[in-house]
């Protein structure tokens, strides 16, 4: 008789596709894996398809203080023993299938990071606003559509996400988040935001893509943090008219909205500005003059027609964007933006440049451009008389080729702003006119205009005009960028208000002892310029927030308390493109910075891959090589 295996049965069956029992996600926790969460501080749970999270995950802190000690568990399990132990601040729940979250979590009051991304989670337990260590949270891509309204208490809380959820609507309660850096809301169904988000103080990122916001409210401009705005992909019909009070906006994504008309950027240190897919017509001439370190312009698929002269004034633009759009003539001063490496005109019906000529790119069209100038130039020099001649080579002497000297303030009152103007925008700004000098009774106007910012970029200054002095008591801005400055002038001293200092794009090899005196410096940018180590002067500075030492000689950092160390407010440190040979691990015991830039010089440690993780990965990365 033959015999026959016996059949598995449906209760031996375990398919891939069941139900997830309770006992299932319990199993995941190891006594292994606990063990070595409780080492390191951090539990790593994501992509093990939990529906729950286990008991044990909850009851990691407790860890193993009932047990009896003995002579011989100390001995033999010394390392294993509760006081050896890391309290849990790092869980990673993200891609399982959560669908809540239970209201122990409370038991996790260490945690600083939570991440739940790739979830189904529809609510979260009111107890989450217990976790007041909590300093990012990743809730993106879940069911979510509302917060409890203790979520909102939670006092340091840096980072948040929210995108790719269902939100309706943000609960006003958000602007009591003071502490947030940044918030992602992007991809999902909001229509508005709330009126609070501008007691969101601290904000250096707001991402709000693809939704369907018709309106920003009026005190999103006051996020005067506020680096990065992304907005594109809604239904945005205009931008607020006094975009220029968000002081610190570099860039600014609108693509794939219903605008008809670019704001007033005016006091904006725009780098990079998109604004493609709109209805847009024309290009604002101020813009150009209001916007000098914009590096992207993109502009591709409006409704503009003409490109003014005035973009000759984006001295610092590397990329131009047309496509699309109705222009019929490319203006000869694009010839003069001696950065742009990145002109697209294609879709347009251009008739000035032939078509074979738009298409060998932009080095092609830029030098025809030029050329074209260039032979304008020699014919209107020939087509003059003798004394037309003379006149115009006087001009060559004393004209805008040449540095301006020995001109009083009638004679080329032309050049500066005046009173009415100068009331209007509290501003002095003068660029780009080959300056080396300024009169006295230019600044004595702008004082008695109760003036507080004064650019001078792109002239030839070798040091500060001595007239400046004239503004010690109101100037609280001071930007002399692109000059030829080799020295600073000891009455910087007198300047009592100063808050921003933007000496970048000069030939500065230090900086006077008493710089060290401007106890209200809060932003100082000494990039580009000849410096080999910082100023001992700039440790002094208690009050600075933001340092730019980029792309100069600096050799070393100095992070001990006499040094970076004694900057308590410092928060954004950029010192890429440096000859820095060792970052010093001490570095990583700074935790009030929370964006450095290290990237471009010759140290090998960290390597390549941990700068590009960002700050928190380089900090982390060195405080763990700090010797014990």
């Amino acid at each position: 008789m033959r015999r026959h295996s016996q059949r598995p049965t449906l209760k031996n069956l375990n398919p891939v596709f069941h139900k997830r029992e309770k006992s299932e996600d319990n199993s995941v926790v190891s006594d292994k894996l606990l063990k070595l969460a409780r080492k390191s501080g951090a539990l790593n749970l994501s992509g093990r398809g939990l529906a729950s999270v286990p008991d044990k995950v909850y009851d990691i802190n407790a860890g193993d203080k009932d047990v009896e000690v003995t002579l011989e568990s100390l001995v033999a399990k010394e390392e294993d023993a509760w006081w050896n132990q890391l309290p849990l601040n790092n869980l990673d729940l993200s891609s399982n299938q959560l669908v809540q979250l239970s209201p122990k979590i409370e038991n996790l009051c260490s945690l600083t990071t939570l991440t739940l991304h790739d979830n189904a989670l529809t609510s979260l337990p009111k107890e989450i606003g217990k976790l007041e260590k909590l300093l990012r949270v990743n809730l993106s891509r879940n069911r979510l559509k509302e917060l409890p309204r203790e979520f909102f208490t939670l006092p340091d809380l840096r980072y948040l996400n929210l995108s790719h959820n269902q939100f309706e609507e943000l609960n006003p309660d958000i602007s009591d988040l003071h502490m947030l850096e940044v918030l992602d809301v992007s991809n999902n169904e909001l229509n508005s935001l709330p009126g609070g988000i501008g007691f969101l103080v601290r904000l250096t990122t707001l991402l709000l893509a693809y939704n369907h916001i018709k309106e920003l409210p009026p005190d999103l401009v006051n996020i005067r943090c506020l680096q990065k705005l992304d907005l594109m992909h809604n239904d945005l019909i205009a931008l607020p008219e006094d975009m220029g009070s968000l002081r610190k906006l570099q860039c600014l994504y609108a693509q794939h909205n219903d605008i008809h008309e670019l704001p007033n950027f005016d006091g904006c240190d725009l780098q990079e500005l998109h604004v493609s897919n709109n209805f847009i017509e024309k290009i604002p001439k101020k813009l150009c003059s209001k916007l000098p370190h914009l590096k992207i312009f993109d502009l591709r698929d409006n409704k503009i027609t003409e490109i003014p002269e005035e973009i000759a004034l984006l001295q610092n633009l590397t990329r131009l964007d047309i496509s699309n759009n109705s222009v019929s003539n490319l203006p000869y001063s694009l010839a003069s933006l001696a950065h742009l490496i990145s002109l697209q005109v294609e879709g347009n019906p251009i008739k000035s440049i032939r078509r074979d000529i738009l298409q060998c790119g932009t080095v092609r069209i830029l030098k025809t451009l030029r050329d074209r100038q260039a032979g304008l130039e020699t014919a209107a020099k020939t087509s003059n008389s003798s004394s037309s001649l003379a006149e115009s080579g006087n001009m060559g002497a004393n004209g805008l080729n040449s540095p301006r000297r020995g001109f009083s303030f009638e004679d080329d009152q032309s050049i500066f702003p005046d009173r009415y103007k100068l009331h209007k925008t509290r501003c002095l700004t003068v660029t780009m006119q080959q300056l080396t000098d300024v009169p006295k009774e230019v600044f004595e106007t702008a004082c008695n205009e109760h003036v507080n910012i004064v650019d001078l970029s792109k002239n030839r200054f070798t040091t500060l005009p001595e007239g400046l002095q004239e503004m010690k008591e109101c100037c609280s801005e001071l930007v002399f960028a692109n000059n030829l400055i080799n020295t600073v002038p000891s009455f910087i001293s007198q300047f009592t208000r100063l808050s921003l200092v933007n000496l970048s794009c000069n030939s500065l090899q230090d900086l006077p002892e008493e710089f060290g005196v401007l106890i209200t410096l809060r932003e100082l940018n000494i990039s580009n310029n000849r410096f080999e180590q910082l100023p001992k002067c700039i440790y002094e500075l208690k009050g600075l927030e933001i340092l730019l030492a980029r792309d100069n000689r600096i050799k070393a950092i100095d992070a001990t308390n006499d040094g970076l160390g004694a900057l308590k407010r410092l928060a954004t440190v950029d010192l890429r493109n440096n000859d820095i040979e060792h970052v010093p691990p001490i570095l990583g015991n700074l935790k009030n910075i929370t964006t450095l830039e290290i990237i471009g010089n010759p140290f090998k440690l960290p390597r390549h891959q941990t700068l590009e993780r960002g700050t928190e990965a380089i900090m982390s990365y060195l405080r763990d090589r700090i010797p014990v």
